[in-house]
């Protein structure tokens, strides 16, 4: 039956994400999870019924917090299934290419891949910014530009100006998807207010992290209503799950936004205690981050991941030279992993 599937199928890798590579303890810093589980009332009245394909409520609470039009915007499951729909929508199979810049998000490569759709990559500069010059040089029959920011693995954040001159450079030849799902945890740096000014932008949303609803799998695109329009075509009948639609919109209430906003102080605070913790120590470099994570460049990375995979602490292998990426949970987790750090060098 292996041999059904069609060739590039055969021949993918699939994405290691968290729960793919495993391990186990009680401290999970791996996947950019939010350590609050948060609990949410569920009507199971209606579970009889299909729900709406975009839930008008979701569409327009979602619209108000990110500052758009309701006809800006599209629910998703998760913001993965928005980079798919793009590829599907926008990349003729065979043809055309996505351009992305590593190290970055793997899973631009993986939809592309399994749909036919070729990729460019141009990596980031040292400085992990947009080579703008080699962008321009690989522009031929790409139609999606992927650009993470924040950066995941590498946490930093890409330089607006940046991102204007790539819109510019790409008018009415591709359209710049930047994936904004850490973008909650720095807001004011978020790119959708030049959608009015840009048909040709596209962000990518999430409440995975943020919001700490992970496991409800729910995300958003924010575009020209024009790109919404066509990705109307190609999106499941029913993607969004009633119970998904009803947590979603009691996360985006006045009080669900006021808890999400305290918790990403907090998870903020957290991410400054680690890295001041990590600077004192000798040989390591801690990265700028801008989401939910720090990337660390140690002498032993792949040895002090094992070492702490070993001791119960789940940390997450990164594409760096002896990078680890640590995710921020709460101040107890942050305090054990510390600790165990500077036991492991001391």
């Amino acid at each position: 039956m292996e041999k059904l599937a069609r060739k590039r199928v055969q021949a993918l890798t699939p994405y290691q994400s968290a729960r793919r590579i495993g391990g186990s303890g009680d401290v999970w810093l791996n996947a950019n999870e939010s350590p609050f589980d948060n609990e949410y009332k569920l009507d199971c009245s209606r579970l009889n019924r299909y729900g709406e394909c975009q839930p008008q409520e979701l569409i327009n609470a979602y619209a108000d917090y990110s500052n758009v039009q309701p006809e800006q915007v599209l629910t998703t499951r998760g913001a993965d299934e928005g980079i798919e729909l793009l590829i599907r929508a926008f990349c003729e199979p065979g043809e055309e290419a996505i351009l992305y810049c590593p190290p970055t998000y793997g899973m631009y490569e993986i939809s592309a891949e399994t749909i036919g759709v070729r990729q460019k990559q141009v990596p980031l500069t040292q400085d992990w910014q947009l080579d703008l010059d080699a962008i321009e040089d690989n522009l031929n029959q790409v139609k999606l530009v992927f650009v993470c920011n924040p950066n995941n693995p590498t946490g930093n954040l890409i330089r607006k100006e940046d991102i204007v001159a790539l819109l510019e450079m790409t008018k009415d030849r591709a359209i710049v998807v930047v994936d904004e799902a850490y973008i909650d945890f720095c807001l004011e740096m978020s790119s959708a207010d030049l959608i009015e000014q840009y048909p040709n932008l596209a962000i990518l949303r999430t409440m995975s992290k943020a919001f700490a609803l992970a496991g409800l799998r729910c995300g958003f695109v924010l575009a020209d209503e024009n790109i919404i329009n066509v990705l109307l075509k190609v999106i499941a009948p029913y993607p969004v799950p009633l119970p998904v639609s009803d947590i979603a919109i009691a996360a985006l209430s006045e009080s669900g936004l006021a808890k999400m906003q305290s918790q990403v102080l907090e998870l903020n605070a957290n991410r400054a205690y680690l890295k001041a913790g990590l600077d004192l120590m000798s040989g390591l470099t801690v990265f700028d981050g801008w989401g939910n994570f720090l990337l660390v460049q140690f002498p032993d990375g792949d040895e002090l991941f094992k070492a702490t995979w070993d001791a119960g602490m789940i940390l997450r292998n990164s594409p760096l030279e002896n990078g680890v990426r640590i995710s921020i949970g709460s101040r107890d987790e942050c305090e054990k992993v510390l600790g165990f750090i500077r036991n492991y060098y001391s």
